[in-house]
């Protein structure tokens, strides 16, 4: 529900944006930048950044909060609970909200705390957005007051929980997301995300049979480059489709091996808290 501009300026203040970091610093001028005037707090819980993330938030006014790595669910969690305000705007160190998103978000009415925020995603591949496949049509809830929203605290992509009777709105606008700027750079991130939700999944008990391990890459590849159209994207889509069927081998690969060798690198969260 709009407001006038009075009660949307008083109102739009309750607001904590927390984005976790570490060595972050690419895009976090631009992040912050995007984020200025959006509420009265901004935390950047940062885990061992060696890089110029914890000076840049410092000249953007951000409240840095020093902490160790625990995944990325429950890093968000602490967070937010540290965060004066209920309502929580959720970015990462490599998305920059628009304009017009930014705006939308200025409007928006706090005392109704029965609606939680989706945000769209334009995802982009260096300078190029890719428009379809895996990362075309994007969406996921970013803003939402604490009280009304758990999480499993998982990880890596961890999953929201609304209370009942919840009702979520997309917002007008987008998070422009830098998600990688090369080949290489895209390589690191899928290992890396291959590896925590092998993780993950060794927790849950979950298995990897050989159907998982060779047939889940493949219907991914076919998923995103075909039937999702990321051959419209050209070389990058192409590169995009890949990477996601080799994360998906890594992922079960590993999962795999842990099951067969390991032990859990995490300990086994709460499964629900009373925020982000």
């Amino acid at each position: 529900m709009a407001v006038n501009a009075t009660d949307s300026q008083s109102y739009c203040m309750d607001i904590s944006t927390i984005i976790i970091c570490k060595n972050g610093s690419a895009h976090l001028k631009e992040t912050l930048a995007s984020v200025q005037g959006i509420g009265n707090e901004i935390i950047l819980y940062d885990s061992g950044s060696t890089d110029d993330s914890v000076k840049i938030a410092s000249s953007y006014g951000a409240n840095v909060i020093y902490s160790k790595w625990e995944g990325y669910g429950r890093n968000r969690y602490k967070a937010a609970m540290i965060a004066k305000n209920d309502w929580i705007l959720m970015i990462d160190t490599d998305e920059v909200i628009n304009e017009t998103l930014k705006n939308a978000i200025l409007n928006i009415d706090l005392r109704n705390d029965d609606i939680v925020y989706k945000m769209r995603y334009r995802n982009f591949y260096g300078k190029t957005q890719i428009r379809f496949g895996e990362w075309g049509n994007d969406s996921h809830i970013r803003m939402a007051n604490r009280k009304n929203v758990n999480t499993d605290q998982e990880i890596v992509h961890e999953k929201l929980f609304l209370n009942p009777g919840l009702k979520i709105v997309t917002l007008n606008g987008y998070i422009n997301h830098y998600t990688v700027n090369n080949c290489i750079d895209y390589a690191h991130k899928m290992m890396e995300y291959a590896w925590l939700s092998a993780d993950k999944y060794h927790q849950q008990d979950k298995q990897a049979s050989i159907v998982k391990i060779y047939f889940s890459p493949l219907f991914a590849f076919l998923q995103n480059y075909f039937f999702k159209l990321g051959f419209l994207d050209g070389r990058k889509g192409f590169i995009c489709a890949t990477m996601t069927a080799w994360y998906t081998f890594l992922k079960y690969t590993k999962l795999k091996e842990l099951n067969k060798n390991a032990s859990p690198i995490y300990k086994i969260m709460d499964k629900k808290c009373g925020c982000f």
